[in-house]
């Protein structure tokens, strides 16, 4: 049964990829024809404004907003197993926060692309090990604290980062809209940097996949299966933090795909995460397609800054899950 759902799944969310593949090329404020666009993937039509529209813009903004989801919902599905809880998903408890103030701070000294995430990745894994050791992993105080000291340490770095705003001068319009969530300066070499360390994380990720497992059986029952579970969960978040650092470095700050994707996946294909962390990643990619695609045809020509869409999907959920469970529960 569970892998009829996944490969249902697979298929409805690849039937929604070609769908916005062919929407994203075709559409956006230069609408290009459909001989055109032929011409240009055989590649007939190499020097065309068109040709590189699509080539040089379109193509390489669609590829990392696949990259980019994949990161996010595999980094939220690992976190929601490290804290054994619901809510656990880099933006909201805080990781991307500390990414937003170190890739800001590499803006502010003019350092090339690499350090943004290099920057990103020294404060956001400080941050998610503060967090981790603020929060306590144990007891019905899990939801409660996590959120707390999420909250309070993304408002600290939300305030670093807005000083570090303040600082770029003629500059803090772009460091706002980046924060906002935004794809329109990606490049194949982004592209390129970014699938190193999602490569990294998913090979580590599905490595371990068995331990990860039992994490959610609670960290006595995992230790008893001869698991390390503290230096099993500070090396997880070391990744996670990775992943969510070199999103946020070359995207801003984008929320909520680590939580919704991983729950909805999860409802359809159960908690093993051999299949649910390709397929939740897989997904994410897709949905971040999605949300881009929205987010620069809704109302073209201008374009809506993508964490704005997300969130539009994102808050309703969160509310839900909030609500629905009860403090402490486990994913």
């Amino acid at each position: 049964m569970k892998i009829r759902k996944t490969a249902t799944l697979i298929v409805a969310v690849s039937a929604l990829l070609l769908v916005l593949v062919f929407w994203g090329l075709f559409s956006g404020s230069v609408p290009i024809s459909l001989t055109a666009m032929g011409h240009i993937l055989t590649g007939v039509d190499r020097d065309s404004v068109a040709a590189k529209i699509i080539i040089d813009l379109r193509l390489p903004r669609m590829v990392m907003a696949i990259l980019v989801g994949m990161m996010l919902a595999s980094g939220g599905t690992i976190s929601q197993a490290v804290f054994r809880n619901p809510l656990a998903d880099p933006y909201i408890i805080g990781i991307s926060s500390g990414a937003a103030a170190g890739a800001s701070l590499a803006f502010i000294l003019k350092l090339p692309d690499i350090f943004y995430g290099v920057f990103a990745f020294m404060v956001s894994v400080g941050t998610a090990f503060l967090i981790f050791r603020l929060s306590g992993n144990q007891g019905k105080r899990d939801t409660a604290a996590l959120l707390i000291v999420g909250v309070a340490i993304s408002a600290f770095l939300g305030a670093v980062t807005s000083f570090l705003m303040y600082l770029a001068g003629q500059d803090a319009y772009r460091v706002m809209i980046w924060t906002m969530g935004y794809l329109g300066s990606a490049s194949w070499l982004r592209v390129g940097l970014l699938l190193v360390p999602l490569a990294l994380a998913l090979l580590y990720f599905l490595y371990y996949r068995q331990d990860v497992d039992a994490l959610l059986l609670g960290d006595e029952e995992a230790h008893s299966l001869g698991i390390r579970v503290g230096s099993l969960k500070r090396q997880l978040l070391m990744v996670v933090s990775l992943i969510a650092a070199f999103s946020t470095a070359f995207t801003g700050m984008i929320g909520f795909v680590g939580l919704i994707v991983p729950h909805g996946v999860r409802l359809c294909i159960g908690n093993s995460h051999g299949r649910l962390l390709p397929v939740a990643a897989y997904t994410g990619g897709v949905f971040l397609l999605l949300a881009d695609t929205l987010a620069r045809n809704l109302i073209a020509p201008v374009e809506i800054p993508i964490g704005v869409v997300t969130a539009f999907f994102g808050a309703p959920f969160f509310l839900f899950l909030a609500v629905r469970r009860e403090p402490g529960a486990a994913v």
